[in-house]
């Protein structure tokens, strides 16, 4: 397998999408936490009906908005497709920018448990008190998981709460650690952008989402039941959801949600960064005639 990382708006999926088009016996891996979703597809950047038309696309649009979803599930999945693939002798391509998901994926790290009545507990009272009381709780079991995270990321506090609390032993020791990196056979390519050309690629994404009916998938969603918690937090959503509650003018959503996925993109930078097995290409205009020929030399085509 081939993975194709880097940060949101960097081209990622249409490159993949052209590899596997264009080369014979490949097909795409999304590791995406918030692409699981069926019915998200416009402010998730879910493949297009057409483009799955094409290509063959796996871990995309399989789970209910209305459910709740977690890293385990999604390793289990995972495996599960990785298995078929082997099975039918066919090649990979892992693209996405979820980077836990990445690491479980490209080292098959094996999540810890869960326990959900100290989850509900923990998120009670981060929504009473606010997750940076959680987070300074965290810092005393865990200093090196604490360090880790930003004191405000609400989910992730949490989740390394949970297992501190149910299993005894710090977050930060289970699996081979997210510091260790071994080899494991897997290219993995970065995308780089210089960071003011990629906040403009943000910007025109973004008021091209909502160009293509953002909004109406929003209203649509919350008729259907709404949003899970898990799904309830993919990037953009909170702030279109207020938009169709008539709290936040369409403008002003496009303003804070380009500014958030900048804020994201850079802390997605500094997360694959760590990783020295990346393979990093500076990208100047198009990810496709700059990057894929390469790649598909990799990749036998």
């Amino acid at each position: 397998m081939i993975a194709i990382c880097g940060p949101t708006a960097s081209g990622k999926s249409s490159l993949a999408h052209h590899l596997a088009r264009t080369i014979p016996n490949v097909e795409i891996i999304s590791i995406d936490a918030f692409g699981v979703y069926r019915n998200m597809e416009i402010g998730t950047a879910s493949p297009t009906a057409a483009e799955r038309a094409e290509v063959r696309y796996h871990l995309v649009d399989f789970v209910e908005p209305t459910e709740e979803f977690s890293v385990t599930e999604f390793h289990h999945a995972y495996r599960e497709v990785a298995a078929d693939l082997r099975q039918r002798q066919v090649n990979g391509i892992l693209v996405g920018g979820t980077g836990l998901y990445h690491r479980m994926v490209i080292d098959n790290l094996t999540p810890p448990g869960q326990w959900p009545d100290i989850k509900t507990a923990l998120e009670a009272e981060a929504g009473e008190n606010g997750p940076e009381v959680l987070h300074a709780r965290l810092a005393v079991l865990d200093p090196l998981a604490a360090g880790r995270m930003e004191p405000t990321n609400t989910r992730r506090v949490v989740r390394a709460l949970e297992v501190c609390l149910g299993s005894g032993q710090p977050f930060s020791s289970f699996g081979p650690g997210l510091e260790t990196y071994p080899d494991t056979g897997i290219m993995q390519i970065g995308l780089r952008w210089p960071m003011e050309i990629l906040r403009s690629r943000i910007r025109t994404r973004v008021e091209a989402m909502v160009e293509a009916g953002w909004q109406s998938e929003v209203e649509r969603l919350l008729a259907a039941g709404g949003l899970s918690r898990t799904a309830g937090q993919a990037l953009g959503y909170p702030e279109m959801i207020a938009v169709c509650r008539g709290t936040l003018s369409i403008h002003e959503a496009i303003d804070q949600i380009s500014l958030r996925t900048g804020q994201l993109a850079a802390r997605q930078l500094r997360w694959f960064r760590r990783d020295p097995r990346l393979r990093w290409v500076d990208v100047e205009s198009d990810p496709i005639s700059e990057v894929a020929d390469e790649i598909s030399v990799l990749l036998g085509g």
